[in-house]
């Protein structure tokens, strides 16, 4: 079976970055970049670990999510089971596990952690009201997507190692995007593709961001991402909202229209709908991808 690599390039690091140079350099060219050494006086770039995080929350009931299929019977984001904090990191911190917490916010759940950071000032307006977190065990991983806001994203990691694989939308001929949804087709292993049985992903050009405790990604608006946790860890993000109106459009229809239509088609069609859509996801990139 032909297994190679994607065509990937390293996502750009520096050292530290002005506002001037952001704008300049990253946000304006819309190109994402690794930012060292910025969070190194924060509180949190010294206290957050797992541990600490399960000293401050450790009774919080969380959600879970796994990377099984989408199932037509599920609701928008829904979990996949729960446990208190404190246990779900010692599940971590003792076995690979596939279970995963995402957009856990922080100023609901335990809002003093809000004093171990700030708001950087990067030259764009972040959403003060959402600042989420990100845990994972070993070898866990997102399917690859895109937010639904189509936001720009600051994704500002702790504790151990994380790789993330980054695509533009101008790639989406190429990602066997699903029709109707944010992600591509679920059963394609970004990290080890099968090109025999996804050709159309040798055309795609994207980048590779390998993450350490306190760096931060910038991701550009509507950036397809599929982060894997190499060790056991968790990252948050800061997001602002998408400048270029085209963008600003799309978010608005999936936040208002698509999303809802999805909803509705589940309910009428049940799995087919789920069948139909990962079919058309082979068939379009096929058709587009020449």
């Amino acid at each position: 079976m032909k297994r190679e690599g994607l065509n990937l390039k390293e996502v750009d690091r520096v050292k530290n970055i002005t506002k001037e140079n952001f704008l300049k350099n990253y946000f304006q060219p819309q190109k994402p970049v690794i930012i060292e050494n910025y969070i190194n006086n924060w509180p949190a770039y010294q206290k957050w670990s797992l541990d600490y995080i399960k000293q401050v929350a450790g009774d919080k009931i969380v959600p879970l999510y796994d990377n099984r299929p989408v199932r037509h019977e599920e609701g928008f984001n829904q979990a996949h089971a729960e446990m208190k904090m404190r246990d779900y990191i010692d599940l971590l911190k003792s076995q690979p596990t596939k279970y995963r917490i995402f957009l856990w916010n922080i100023l609901k759940e335990v809002p003093e952690l809000q004093n171990d950071f700030e708001f950087p000032d990067f030259g764009i307006r972040l959403l003060k009201k959402l600042p989420m977190l990100f845990f994972g065990g070993k070898d866990s991983y997102t399917f690859m997507h895109y937010d639904i806001d189509l936001a720009n994203i600051f994704h500002f990691h702790f504790e151990g190692k994380k790789q993330c694989i980054l695509f533009d939308q101008q790639q989406n001929n190429y990602l066997y995007k699903v029709p109707h949804s944010l992600i591509t087709r679920e059963d394609i292993d970004f990290s080890n593709p099968d090109f025999n049985k996804w050709p159309a992903l040798q055309k795609a050009k994207g980048y590779v961001a390998n993450l350490n405790h306190g760096d931060i990604l910038y991701m550009p608006e509507g950036y397809w991402h599929y982060m894997r946790y190499l060790t056991p860890g968790f990252s948050m993000s800061l997001r602002a909202i998408p400048r270029k109106p085209r963008n600003l459009a799309k978010a608005f229809y999936n936040l208002a229209i698509m999303r809802h239509f999805d909803v509705l088609m589940r309910k009428w069609k049940g799995q087919a709908w789920i069948d139909y859509k990962n079919k058309q996801a082979v068939k379009r990139t096929h058709q587009k991808a020449g």
